[in-house]
């Protein structure tokens, strides 16, 4: 497949930026972590983790036979098992870091890996991936959320921005709670996909996304988005990466 791609990041309204992004073609890796942790650690964090999904993933591009850091998973594809691996080393690397200064550091993770027999996309926490195709947006993520669970459950909760429980997570990588949602990804010619933190989409909401990922190319959508999140009153750090898919898949 043929793909243009490009990060874009905002500090926002904040004294520091703790959102890390990394794009990796050769690697068919593309990530946005949002750190949490106060100042420097949600920094630390979030680089940590884009660290070691980037370094497990050279290490298994250089040599195929290594061994991994956990044992397969029946019914998963090699995509999902590779990022449900990096996302185990990523949580071992936040642990053994998480003292002193940095003892509350943690992250969310959103991270989509391309394979040449197929995608997949894992995320902890509440950076979301959306995919634009033939005009039609659709969120692939559903977010490790106090919000999501009570939706599980049958309530209605009210709107995200509205709600005392809104930036309430209940998962995150450095937690005791950092289990992966994994799933395979269908990508054909035509789609766009964006993996965001929440100060992105949060401002914005899904029809602006639409709008906005419908036209440019992958560098002009990242810096259009964060811009127009910064622009509806984005109080958070604001980081986009964004994946145009042309020709065969």
């Amino acid at each position: 497949m043929h793909i243009d791609y490009a990060g874009w990041t905002h500090v926002g309204r904040r004294s520091h930026n703790e959102d890390c992004w990394e794009v990796r073609p050769e690697l068919g890796l593309f990530m946005v972590a949002d750190g949490m942790g106060g100042y420097e650690g949600g920094e630390v964090a979030s680089r940590c983790v884009v660290e070691a999904f980037s370094d497990f993933c050279e290490r298994m591009a250089k040599d195929p036979e290594a061994t991994w850091p956990r044992r397969p998973t029946p019914g998963l594809s090699h995509e999902e098992e590779l990022l449900v691996n990096c996302t185990e080393l990523a949580q071992r690397a936040l642990l053994a870091r998480r003292v002193g200064r940095l003892k509350e550091m943690g992250s969310t993770v959103v991270a989509l890996a391309l394979g040449p027999r197929g995608a997949a996309v894992a995320h902890v926490g509440d950076s979301r991936l959306y995919r634009l195709r033939s005009g039609l947006l659709e969120q692939m993520t559903r977010d490790h959320s106090v919000l999501e669970e009570m939706r599980a459950a049958g309530c209605e909760p009210p709107p995200r921005g509205q709600s005392p429980y809104g930036h309430y997570i209940t998962r995150a990588l450095g937690t005791t709670r950092a289990e992966p949602t994994v799933q395979r990804v269908h990508v054909q010619a035509g789609d766009v996909y964006v993996l965001c933190s929440d100060g992105l989409y949060e401002p914005l909401g899904e029809e602006a996304l639409a709008t906005r990922l419908a036209h440019g190319s992958a560098r002009e959508v990242a810096q259009a988005l964060v811009e127009a999140a910064y622009a509806a009153g984005s109080r958070d750090n604001i980081t986009a990466v964004v994946v145009r898919v042309s020709g065969a898949t």
